[in-house]
């Protein structure tokens, strides 16, 4: 009969096989995208057989909603530290440029989650180029964020103060910050072979985007100075 220390040995040895796994799932995820990948690759790159590998998560779309499901997790626990002050002090609707702040937060800590995860970015690109569709398969499997409403609260009354351009829900504008820091990292490639962009990848470089996206999205995003509510500042 197996004691106290032994299973929690067990234990341990069971979540360091899932994260291996979960690892060399997002590698080859990342490398041959959901349709290229195989079971028999991610077993040999995490030195599990498939019959483990199927036992933790079931199947490839398992797998793979397991690997995006842990993004999923960290992101939303990222956004919820950096709009955890917003969320608590209702001052900071009412002044532009704390707000701006925060938005300026965001999207300083979504590059940065992005640079460090180079694998999800082109497990994202695999996705876009297949148009979602495997995405869509599996989102219902991620757990709701339990910010969401507080989120939409506070963006609507942004927009109402008039700090906002639009109205679109949180959760879209989030994901546009999301999709304008990936873009800009999945193409740096193809920024080093244009005439001058043999330094985007530099640490100084990278800094000097991060600030820049971080000016561009929320100068887009915000007005310079509050706008008059009416008819005309709805369809602005």
């Amino acid at each position: 009969m197996a004691g106290p220390e032994q299973g929690q040995r067990r234990t341990r040895d069971a979540q360091r096989a899932r994260q291996t796994i979960l690892g060399a799932a997002e590698a080859v995820f990342a490398e041959h995208g959901f349709d290229g990948a195989r079971l028999d690759r991610v077993a040999k790159a995490s030195g599990y057989n498939v019959s483990l590998l199927c036992q933790y998560y079931g199947d490839k779309v398992g797998l793979y909603s397991a690997v995006l499901g842990r993004a999923h997790e960290e992101t939303t626990h990222l956004q919820a530290q950096v709009f955890g002050r917003a969320l608590m002090d209702e001052t900071i609707i009412f002044d532009a440029q704390q707000f701006r702040n925060v938005l300026e937060s965001v999207v300083h800590a979504t590059f940065d989650y992005l640079l460090e995860h180079p694998r999800l970015l082109r497990i994202l690109t695999w996705e876009m180029a297949d148009g979602w569709q495997t995405y869509t398969r599996i989102a219902s499997h991620f757990e709701p964020d339990d910010n969401v409403q507080q989120l939409d609260v506070l963006f609507k009354t942004a927009w109402r103060a008039g700090w906002l351009r639009s109205e679109f829900s949180a959760m879209i504008q989030l994901t546009l910050i999301f999709q304008l820091c990936q873009s800009y990292l999945a193409f740096l490639p193809f920024y080093q072979v244009m005439p001058g962009g043999e330094q985007v990848s530099s640490a100084h470089a990278l800094s000097n985007a991060r600030g820049y996206l971080a000016q561009f999205i929320t100068a887009g995003m915000m007005f310079d100075c509050p706008k008059p509510k009416g008819k005309t500042r709805r369809h602005a």
